[in-house]
This record gives structure tokens, C-alpha cells and sequence, in this order.
């Protein structure tokens, strides 16, 4: 086999292999990361709240004391709860040190036409709660402007949680951090079986024989295509030579 590549060809194909190639390597480097997410969830360790938060414990399980707003709640758009579209609500929580975290109290439904947002049902009175100490999520890449929060409208729909935007419009100094409320706590609502991301290492690795796939692919064009080529060199030369 006479094996006779474009240069073109060569550096269009070898490119693409080591840009697919590349991509699953950052794929493997993504589910390792998360594998080690993972390993902090389930080892985080049980802490209370001022000792949790001055330790920065990531996914420390945590008890609180103290009270919530009752009429000031933050919803959090576009979460899927078996199926059914809703938000997660979000409610502040002052602790015994006059701080205040918000609180993901878990999952309503919300209505198609978004004409009416649901209510958030909350006792005013001391309590304690307990649950998992997590950074809010950034919500990945952007659509549109940022969401405008008023002092004096609640509930209100967000689209991305930005915790010095709702601490500016609540007028308090949030810290920022969000609890994430235990499933048996009877002051939250549906969808409380919390993880530490949304997308598995499984996902990750799926991705990334995609992308090695693709890579091989593109190299098993270029062969083909040098090959080929190669044989109509072959064949040209044969044929000027036999006239």
C-alpha cells in the first residue's frame, strides 16, 4: 500500500484528532474531579453551623438555630422535579448570631403561564432545621441580563441565584453559603434528595469515548484518504508509463 496524504488533508484530520482527543482528556479530568466531589459528600463531617461556616465544610451535614423570614422567599426557576417543572424555593434563615443564609426548602410547582407564583407556607417562630451546607451554583453559561430584584415584591422568580443581588434586595448581609434542607424536615417541601452535582462521573466517561471515538475517527479518515490517494498516484504513474 502506497500511503500518499494531502498536506491539506494531513492538517485538517490531525488537528481535528487531537482537538476531539483533547476533549475527552478534559472529559476524564471532569469525571475525576467529580469522583472526588463525590468522596467529599459522603465523608462531609456533622457540624453545627458557626463551626461549619468558619471551616468553610463543604456539604456539612449541620444543624441551625433560630428563625425564618416568613414573608420574604426567593424562587429559583427551571427545576425539574419527576418530571414536573417548578422552582426551588428559597427562604432566609437568621441564625442565633444575627446572620442569615438562605434556605433551599425544595421544590413547588409553578404555573405554564408563570401569571401567579406559588406560596411558601412558613412559621415565624424559633426553630431548629437541620441539613447540607452547599455553594449556590452558578447556573453555567448565561441567557439574557441578570435578574432585578425590588425590596418590596415577594415572592420573587429568579433565573440564576446571585447571593449579593438577593442580600441587597432582602437589605442583609447573606452569607454565601445555602442549606440545603434535610428531606425529613417538616418546614420544606418536595424534591430534598440532595447530591453533590447534578451530572455523574458515568456522564464524563461517556463523553470522553465520544470524543476518543471521534478522534480515532478522524484518523481512520486520514489513512483511508491517504491511501486512496496513494493508489491513484500509483495508478496515474502506471499509466503514463505503459503510453
Amino acid at each position: 500500500m502506497v500511503f500518499k496524504p494531502s498536506i491539506k488533508l494531513t492538517l485538517v484530520l490531525l488537528a481535528l484528532a487531537l482537538v476531539f482527543a483533547r476533549m475527552g482528556l478534559w472529559q476524564l479530568e471532569r469525571k475525576a474531579e467529580k469522583q472526588q466531589l463525590l468522596h467529599r459528600f459522603d465523608d462531609a463531617p456533622v457540624l453545627n453551623i458557626e463551626d461549619a461556616l468558619a471551616q468553610n465544610a463543604l456539604f456539612a451535614r449541620v444543624e441551625a438555630h433560630g428563625r425564618y423570614d416568613p414573608r420574604r422567599h426567593v424562587l429559583l426557576d427551571n427545576k425539574i422535579d419527576k418530571g414536573r417543572a417548578g422552582v426551588h424555593a428559597l427562604t432566609p434563615f437568621e441564625l442565633q448570631d444575627g446572620r442569615q443564609i438562605l434556605v433551599n426548602r425544595g421544590w413547588l410547582p409553578l404555573p405554564p403561564d408563570r401569571r401567579s407564583l406559588p406560596g411558601v407556607p412558613t412559621e415565624s417562630g424559633l426553630t431548629a432545621i437541620s441539613g447540607i451546607l452547599n455553594k449556590p451554583s452558578e447556573g453555567g453559561q448565561r441567557i439574557g441580563g441578570p435578574d432585578i430584584l425590588v425590596a418590596d415584591e415577594w415572592p420573587q422568580l429568579v433565573t440564576y441565584l446571585e447571593i449579593d443581588s438577593v442580600g441587597s434586595a432582602l437589605d442583609v448581609n447573606l452569607v454565601p453559603w445555602l442549606l440545603q434542607l434535610d428531606a425529613v424536615d417538616e418546614s420544606g417541601f418536595e424534591g430534598r434528595q440532595w447530591k453533590a452535582a447534578v451530572m455523574g462521573p458515568e456522564v464524563h466517561s461517556a463523553y470522553a469515548v465520544q470524543w476518543f471515538g471521534l478522534s480515532l475517527a478522524a484518523l481512520a479518515i486520514w489513512i483511508t484518504l491517504g491511501a486512496r490517494r496513494g493508489r491513484r498516484l500509483v495508478d496515474k504513474n502506471a499509466e503514463r508509463e505503459a503510453n
